[in-house]
């Protein structure tokens, strides 16, 4: 079976690649590599849910499925007063996480967890890019989490592919809360957004 990025530990040998970003007027520089997710550019599905982002950001955000850890430090950045926690799974994303938040000079705790294993506290804000290759159970297990690490007024943020089954992860969300509402859609993806979580923690 090949190597998936959603793998804890990559066996592909590091390649290295630099790239630069530039989001709402702020220069932002990454280094990606191989065995992690969107080497060597910033994802359309990413660049959308950053550009859907309705409301100021406040408190404890979660960027969960970090990866190079574009999410986490762009919004550390634009808002300098949330505490940041980057989580994935992959220790190669973590290493590169950690290496990204101190080139661009932002605050982030930087943890290695298998969905929310190494992840305490509830949360204001989650931000997820569904791993959809590692199956429905992982998706599900991840938007199961988030309910219940989501704080009473919180916001969970999801970008899925409509041919990635964003129709049917809408409707098993709404098991998980009261509100459920797609706020975008641009090139195939919907941008998902979930208040008010059915069994809050």
């Amino acid at each position: 079976m090949s190597e998936q990025y959603f793998d804890s530990t990559p066996t592909s040998a590091s390649s290295p690649v630099a790239i630069d970003i530039c989001f709402n007027g702020e220069m932002f520089k990454f280094v990606t590599d191989s065995g992690v997710f969107s080497k060597g550019t910033l994802d359309k599905g990413t660049q959308i849910l950053l550009n859907s982002i309705d409301e100021p950001l406040c408190g404890n955000v979660l960027d969960l499925g970090c990866g190079w850890g574009a999410v986490g430090i762009i919004l550390a950045k634009l808002y300098p007063k949330i505490n940041v926690i980057m989580a994935d799974v992959n220790k190669r994303a973590v290493e590169l996480a950690n290496i990204n938040a101190k080139k661009n000079r932002v605050l982030a705790n930087i943890v290695e967890s298998n969905g929310f294993e190494n992840i305490d506290g509830s949360f204001d804000y989650i931000f997820l890019n569904p791993p959809i290759r590692a199956g429905k159970k992982i998706v599900y297990d991840l938007f199961s989490g988030a309910a219940k690490h989501l704080k009473p007024e919180g916001a969970f943020y999801i970008v899925i592919r409509k041919r990635q089954g964003a129709p049917s992860a809408k409707e098993y969300l709404k098991n998980l809360f009261e509100t459920v509402d797609t706020i975008n859609r641009k090139a195939g993806y919907h941008i998902i957004k979930c208040k008010e979580a059915k069994n809050e923690i």
